[in-house]
């Protein structure tokens, strides 16, 4: 039976920058993504597919609230912004990675899963919003959207300007599970839970209905893969490795690394909070739930690091 990978792709690797947003520009990236995609098949694994949506889904709701304001439109919810997205993005996945793979003579197909995620309501995280979206915005720009929009929340994000931040509550439940279950065992390669999925929470009567939030992608990512019982999640950031020091004349690149190993690097403080830190801890969640090990890498090294050239490996 092939091993099951679950990759997960950040929303920064399709809209890398402010000048490159436009479709144009994100059917590149994705075709780029879909190459190494397609060379890790060929490597003999099953492969499920998340993708970010940080980028998109702050341009879906600034485009809905200028067409209400010019135009009179309804707003649209920020829940139905992540499902837009959701499906936008899944779309340009879909289509660039089996017309790759149409052209490498392979009869696998990648199929995308709108899915859903649910959430407890009353989840802290409602009251203390934290998860960045949108483009990026100088601090002239911030002044003038709060003075618009008292209640709007900004972070500074990494030196490259400010970004708006919503509520990013904590998954519970895939609820999509059996359906993408069902479609890794017909074959498929499954594009599933983008953008953290589309919030959800149950009422009284065991009804789902929508709420305005965003879910960490890495954190909803490591919830499908644990489900499905993966053998490897790999999680895609800007650096082709961990480091501890980072940016210091000590700076240390990180290959193979234990579980007690990261958790002291943790506890000495080497991984910022608003960057790397939830990535190790939705790592190690991985792990300590069956998972057998953990690849951090750049997009553009997914099949070198699946065969253990490079990425970080987090294992037991």
């Amino acid at each position: 039976m092939k091993k099951l990978v679950v990759i997960a792709i950040g929303g920064n690797s399709i809209i890398k920058d402010n000048a490159h947003q436009t479709i144009e520009h994100q059917e590149i990236a994705v075709k780029e993504v879909a190459k190494h995609i397609a060379d890790m098949l060929q490597l003999g694994y099953n492969i499920v597919l998340t993708h970010g949506n940080g980028p998109h889904v702050g341009l879906d709701l600034r485009r809905a609230e200028i067409a209400n304001e010019r135009e009179h439109l309804p707003l649209t919810p920020l829940a139905n912004c992540v499902a837009d997205t959701q499906g936008g993005i899944g779309y340009l996945i879909q289509q660039a990675l089996n017309n790759e793979l149409a052209s490498r003579q392979s009869d696998k197909k990648a199929i995308t899963v709108i899915t859903q995620v649910e959430v407890d309501k009353l989840d802290a995280n409602f009251a203390n919003p934290t998860k960045p979206i949108g483009a990026f915005f100088t601090q002239a720009q911030r002044d003038h959207l709060l003075n618009e929009y008292p209640d709007w929340c900004f972070v500074e994000d990494s030196g490259r300007g400010y970004r708006r931040v919503v509520a990013s509550p904590d998954p519970i439940k895939i609820i999509e599970t059996e359906a993408i279950k069902s479609l890794i065992d017909s074959g498929f390669v499954v594009i599933s839970a983008g953008g953290g999925g589309i919030p959800v929470i149950k009422d009284r009567d065991g009804q789902y209905h929508s709420v305005d939030a965003v879910i960490d992608k890495d954190l909803s990512t490591t919830l499908l893969a644990e489900t499905l019982n993966a053998d490897t999640l790999i999680i895609t950031t800007g650096v082709e490795k961990v480091c501890i020091n980072f940016g210091k004349p000590n700076q240390q690149a990180l290959d193979s690394v234990t579980v007690d190993e990261i958790k002291q690097y943790i506890a000495e403080g080497h991984f910022p909070a608003g960057s790397m830190l939830p990535k190790i801890e939705a790592s190690l969640s991985f792990l300590a739930n069956g998972g057998s090990k953990v690849i951090i890498t750049v997009p553009e090294k997914l099949p070198q690091a699946l065969k253990g050239e490079t990425g970080t490996h987090i294992i037991h």
